[in-house]
């Protein structure tokens, strides 16, 4: 486990260097680790990344290896050079179970579908004359998703308290093909293209309820296209609330 946080350290680090300054019609959204262990269970989530875009996310376990979830996530960004509005919203249904010699080990297999749209304008000012340029596209997403996550509990101490950590990986694939695609008001052939999301994440548990969520990934385009391309990365911060669940052993 050690090994992998350090090379999610080395790959997040990496990744912000080469995605810093890019711009795509799609910014992928922080995806939903439930670590269901039974039915009844109820999680729910919110993040948000250093570009200002919120993700939520609800699951509940209608049986003891069947969840449900439904996210979305949405960024209105206004800036001197850029504005960029993004909303996006995906259902989906899938399969769990726990293993390991204790039972705290979480594996998940999602799939679903969903939509979104976006808008961005690229401003620039020459002369004092400013002059923009505007894409706009509307966009239907299909995904699956394998979670691995581990409630084997190591403990951060801080401030002369302990809090319990868990951590976890999730690989994304998304199919992501425009309905719409307009540059400056003018009809573009549409694009589509397959989306590679790994994503790290760490856990501290701030009660037997609520935890606080550091995400960290990032957003491989499989094919070359001109607007719909793997522009962002998903490094996140937040909060995951879980009800319900067996209490794992160590």
């Amino acid at each position: 486990m050690k090994a992998l946080l350090h090379s999610s350290k080395i790959l997040t680090a990496a990744l912000l260097f080469l995605t810093t300054g890019c711009v795509s019609t799609y910014m992928p959204n922080v995806p939903n680790v439930p670590m269901f262990t039974e039915k009844g269970e109820l999680s729910a989530g919110g993040h948000i990344t250093p570009k200002g875009n919120i993700t939520f996310n609800t699951a509940y376990a209608v049986t003891d290896k069947i969840g449900v979830m439904l996210n979305g996530s949405m960024l209105n960004q206004e800036r001197k050079k850029r504005d960029f509005r993004h909303n996006l919203i995906e259902a989906g249904a899938g399969y769990f179970t726990t293993f390991g010699p204790n039972q705290n080990r979480i594996l998940e297999i999602y799939g679903g579908f969903g939509g979104g749209s976006s808008d961005r304008t690229e401003k620039e000012e020459k002369e004092g004359v400013m002059t923009s340029t505007r894409r706009e596209a509307g966009f239907s997403k299909y995904f699956t998703q394998v979670n691995f996550s581990s409630k084997k509990k190591k403990s951060l101490r801080l401030l002369g308290n302990e809090f319990p950590l868990n951590y976890g990986t999730a690989l994304r694939l998304s199919y992501v093909n425009m309905n719409k695609h307009l540059l400056n008001g003018v009809e573009q052939p549409n694009e589509d293209n397959i989306f590679l999301e790994p994503i790290f994440y760490t856990r501290m548990t701030l009660s037997p309820s609520v935890q606080l969520q550091y995400t960290s990934g990032s957003n491989f385009g499989l094919r070359n296209r001109k607007a719909l391309t793997a522009g962002y990365s998903v490094f996140s911060l937040g909060f995951v609330i879980n009800v319900g669940g067996r209490n794992l052993d160590r």
